[in-house]
């Protein structure tokens, strides 16, 4: 044990080799062996005793291990999501299909919504908080993904809205399990070329098979797009989450299938959301 504050600044200077925030990334894991929230240390900070664990959880971030998979936690949309290295960590830039959905549907909210490719469930509980008079369907691949989902769902108090099914969009006819008529539809889809070069924290914790999408990074929309004909409302829209520099092939993608499509920038500048109408 030792004060918090000395071991705080220690912290961050053993991560900032690793870390672009390594003071926030030292006092998420110090609140989080204090069990407490970091608003809490912050505000107590000069009274309290580093825990023993903290030492051996700033070691654990050192070997580039997520800060959201060592506390077991990542907040998104203003609200807290259970991850594990079963699902792909929710990250502030995939918010902008959030954002984008709210404004659309604001005159006319959806009544059916499906997340494809749930993963923790953050896009689709996220718009269900937004929406509450929505019943949303997530689909995914990985049953260890869909019980984080499941987790997620009852923790938010949302389980009466959201249902899940193990689904894998690679199978023929899958749209068939999944029905029709929905008027938002929301998928952040693997999109990372197999030759592309990650980081050590994504590359080494994170679900391959929700990052890699083929050498150019387009294999699952080729199949996503073509099927969302017989999963939309005839008013109904799709938000898809893309790769920076993937907006020209992917709206190439949707036009030929008979779509508009608009793009939105996430807060970085980047391209990062299209937009399909029929």
């Amino acid at each position: 044990m030792g004060d918090a504050a000395v071991a705080l600044r220690e912290a961050a200077q053993r991560l900032s080799d690793i870390s672009e925030s390594p003071r926030l990334d030292a006092e998420l894991l110090m609140a989080h062996g204090l069990q407490i929230e970091r608003s809490e240390l912050l505000l107590k900070l000069p009274e309290l005793e580093a825990p023993a664990e903290f030492s051996a959880l700033v070691e654990r971030r050192q070997k580039s291990e997520p800060i959201a998979h060592i506390i077991g936690q990542k907040e998104f949309w203003g609200l807290d999501f259970q991850v594990t290295p079963d699902v792909l960590i929710p990250r502030p830039d995939s918010e902008v299909l959030i954002e984008e959905a709210v404004r659309i549907c604001a005159s006319a909210p959806p009544q059916r919504i499906v997340d494809l490719g749930t993963g923790s469930g953050a896009l689709l509980l996220a718009a269900l908080h937004e929406f509450p008079q929505a019943r949303g369907l997530g689909m995914d691949a990985s049953a260890a993904a869909l019980q984080i989902a499941h987790n997620n769902a009852d923790a938010l108090g949302l389980s009466d809205r959201a249902s899940f099914v193990l689904l894998d969009w690679t199978e023929a006819d899958w749209t068939n399990s999944l029905g029709s008529g929905f008027d938002l539809i929301l998928a952040n889809p693997p999109y990372v070329s197999t030759s592309a070069r990650l980081s050590a924290d994504v590359a080494g914790f994170e679900p391959h098979k929700a990052l890699f999408a083929g050498e150019d990074g387009l294999d699952d929309y080729k199949i996503i797009i073509p099927a969302l004909e017989k999963l939309l409302s005839p008013t109904g829209i799709a938000l898809l989450e893309i790769g920076f520099d993937q907006a020209e092939p992917v709206s190439k993608i949707a036009a030929n299938n008979g779509y508009l499509v608009e793009l939105k920038q996430d807060l970085g500048g980047n391209d990062r959301l299209l937009t399909l109408r029929r």
